[in-house]
């Protein structure tokens, strides 16, 4: 079931973008709530079950230090898509292999801790593709990419978590190394949903809407404990 709600998940932001063409603000709150809601499920859930599991917490914080980086790193080339920043570029149709390799590593490594955490994990990345995909969608459409190659990228990307929850279940190497893998995705983690929380408010202004998302994507976590 897991495997079918996230490919779902990002099928529904393509759809989306395809009936109603979402502006800029409703994506920002879909991001803001995705965002909370993703940093809550971290702190509340894999923080602790990882410090739990690990006998050594230095190890741990070393992978968390280490997911942060490499985040930073597959932003260079994903042109920040995971929090809302990529621009349409009408200049070229060629394919940009490096957003395509970049994001299918980011959306594999999200699948990986599915298969040994609080569901609440995967509501939170379920809720964090829909935005991301009426990003990427609305990239490729504002880039006049046709439309069989942006089908084909939008489908490829949404099979990538489910194969990080495949690989995740069924090669020893990531049992073996669970608790290391889901410190380098809290990391990750980390690193994606404080760059939307704080940097999707422009000029610095109290905007009270987003704030408003922010707390409901909190107290969802907080309820479902």
């Amino acid at each position: 079931m897991s495997y079918i709600l996230l490919i779902l998940s990002v099928l529904l932001g393509y759809i989306i973008v395809l009936i109603s063409k979402p502006n800029n603000k409703i994506v920002r709150l879909l991001l803001a709530f995705s965002g909370a809601y993703l940093l809550s499920v971290t702190i509340l859930h894999l923080l602790p079950e990882v410090y739990t599991n690990d006998s050594d917490p230095t190890v741990s914080g070393i992978f968390i230090l280490l997911g942060i980086t490499l985040q930073s790193v597959l932003e260079s080339f994903s042109k920040g898509a995971e929090h809302g920043h990529i621009h349409s570029d009408t200049n070229t149709r060629k394919f940009p292999i490096l957003l395509f390799l970049s994001l299918s590593l980011h959306a594999f490594s999200e699948g990986l801790p599915i298969h040994n955490a609080n569901e609440n994990l995967l509501w939170a990345i379920m809720i964090h593709k829909i935005p991301v995909a009426i990003v990427l969608t609305s990239f490729f459409i504002g880039s006049k990419y046709p439309k069989n190659k942006t089908l084909l990228f939008i489908v490829l990307f949404a099979l990538m978590s489910p194969l990080g929850v495949l690989f995740a279940d069924r090669i020893s190497f990531f049992n073996h190394n669970s608790t290391e893998i889901t410190a380098l995705i809290i990391g990750i983690f980390l690193h994606i949903s404080t760059v939307i929380l704080f940097e999707s408010t422009e000029n610095h202004k109290f905007n009270f809407q987003k704030f408003t998302a922010i707390i409901l994507g909190l107290l969802l976590t907080i309820f479902t404990l």
